[in-house]
């Protein structure tokens, strides 16, 4: 059977996502990313592409690595201001029926009650649409604004996000028994109380006795992403995330990411199939290589180099102004993203790459993955290629304009893969996690740690009071 592509349209509530300076392109809608019909059109474009689903990043921390300040990228507009994703989702999934939404939220920022709580919320009202994409936070300065401290040490983040974990899984999947919700109009009895358990839990970042106080959703655990391609991250990946977005300049990269990644989730007795990775990847497709080619250099006049550096200098930890621009990049471990660091170094040690070729690679779609220049049916090749060499089961797709790159590539890359039989033609019913695995995986599979926080089913109450 002909492995199915999946994709995730790749955004970010702010004026510029991974293409520094494009939003000044005079079809480039990114400037409204503050008004709800921003979101609405996107919404609707991505669904009529039969995205799986739109991934929205998120951070509170400024870029501020690059010359040791945060002036150019608040000066360029680099991935700032930024709004709440989550406050957006409400409206898309009004205007849509079916694609899923991956909410980025920081275990560093959100208390664990108040966060299960907002996603049980969005869970609930998108009819189980509603996905996290599940981040540690490594900014000093966003952690600073929040509380006046540096974040953690990158390893200690992972230690406490396992805890958070934890302690979520108890209130989605542990406080309320799936009959405890009874709605009896006849009785009057909305819910039993002897299937509503108090949680109790203590650990070292976390303390919570109590019940959860929202009925559980369809999906009751959001669908779980993650990004973490160190080797922490990747272990935390290999327990926890369902989703994982991988990232790298070449397909060996990919390819090493996720065999290590299957590896680990079936050490951690979890069915290594049960991960979908989505690799980073930007497309800008024509009718005609040409077309398409005309584009590229059409949009190379408006992307900031100045701004590609602070977005990697901070990415990495690496301050790209101490460099030569013919100055190769050698392996530093910072307290950054490792990943960043690993890709363009250790990943692939074969390949050397200077400052000036990480800025060109990384100015249009962020350079986490690869650039698609050419017809529909190239960038299907390519698309088809990353697939079948590398094992991945999908795609995050950036964009170079907003919504241009969407919506090109709806209009074209779609109907080419679908005629190649390798795109659906239709959604899949049920909730986000069943149109990605299939009907009956509504919730956590049995293997997951997450189904441990189960409780097995009490007794059928034989009476219970009428209300009066």
């Amino acid at each position: 059977m002909t492995q199915e592509i999946r994709l995730n349209a790749f955004a970010l509530a702010a004026p510029s996502h991974l293409s520094m300076g494009l939003w000044r392109h005079p079809r480039d809608r990114s400037l409204d990313y503050n008004k709800l019909s921003y979101w609405t059109d996107l919404a609707r474009i991505a669904e009529r592409g039969k995205f799986d689903g739109i991934f929205l990043a998120d951070g509170i921390s400024l870029y501020d690595i690059y010359k040791g300040t945060s002036e150019p990228a608040l000066r360029l507009g680099v991935q700032f201001p930024r709004l709440d994703p989550l406050l957006l989702v409400s409206a898309m999934a009004h205007v849509t029926e079916h694609i899923g939404f991956g909410i980025t939220s920081s275990v560093s920022y959100e208390p664990p009650y108040m966060f299960a709580r907002r996603m049980t919320t969005l869970d609930h009202i998108t009819n189980g649409r509603a996905g996290w994409n599940i981040v540690t936070s490594f900014g000093d300065s966003g952690t600073k604004a929040l509380c006046g401290e540096a974040a953690r040490p990158h390893d200690d983040r992972y230690a406490l996000a396992d805890e958070y974990l934890e302690l979520v899984y108890k209130y989605w999947e542990g406080s309320w028994e799936d009959d405890a919700a009874m709605r009896d109009k006849a009785t009057g009895v909305f819910a039993d109380p002897s299937k509503i358990h108090e949680i109790r839990h203590e650990s070292e970042h976390f303390r919570s006795e109590g019940i959860f106080i929202s009925e559980p959703s369809p999906q009751r655990t959001p669908l779980l992403y993650q990004a973490g391609a160190s080797t922490r991250g990747r272990e935390f990946a290999a327990r926890h995330a369902e989703c994982v977005f991988v990232s790298g300049p070449s397909k060996k990269v990919v390819r090493d990411l996720v065999r290590d990644m299957r590896e680990r989730a079936e050490r951690n007795g979890r069915d290594p199939a049960d991960l979908l990775f989505f690799a980073s990847m930007t497309a800008i497709p024509g009718r005609t290589q040409a077309e398409a080619e005309a584009k590229h250099e059409d949009y190379r006049q408006y992307a900031s180099l100045e701004g590609t550096a602070a977005l990697y200098s901070r990415w990495s930890g690496i301050d790209l102004s101490k460099y030569r621009l013919d100055d190769p990049i050698e392996y530093v471990k910072t307290n950054h993203q490792q990943s960043a660091v690993e890709a363009y170094t250790t990943a692939d040690p074969g390949r050397v790459w200077t400052v000036r070729e990480i800025l060109e690679r990384i100015s249009i779609g962020g350079g986490g993955g690869g650039l698609l220049v050419g017809s529909a049916a190239q960038v299907a090749d390519e698309l088809q290629s990353w697939v079948k060499d590398t094992g991945i089961d999908g795609f995050n797709l950036g964009y170079a304009l907003a919504h241009e790159s969407f919506a090109d590539f709806a209009d074209l890359v779609v109907p080419e893969l679908q005629r190649r039989g390798v795109y659906k033609t239709d959604y899949r019913a049920g909730t986000l996690r069943e149109k990605l695995y299939g009907a009956g995986r509504a919730r956590l599979p049995a293997s997951h740690p997450g189904a441990a926080a189960r409780r097995p089913a009490s007794p059928t109450a034989s009476s219970l009071p009428k209300v009066p």
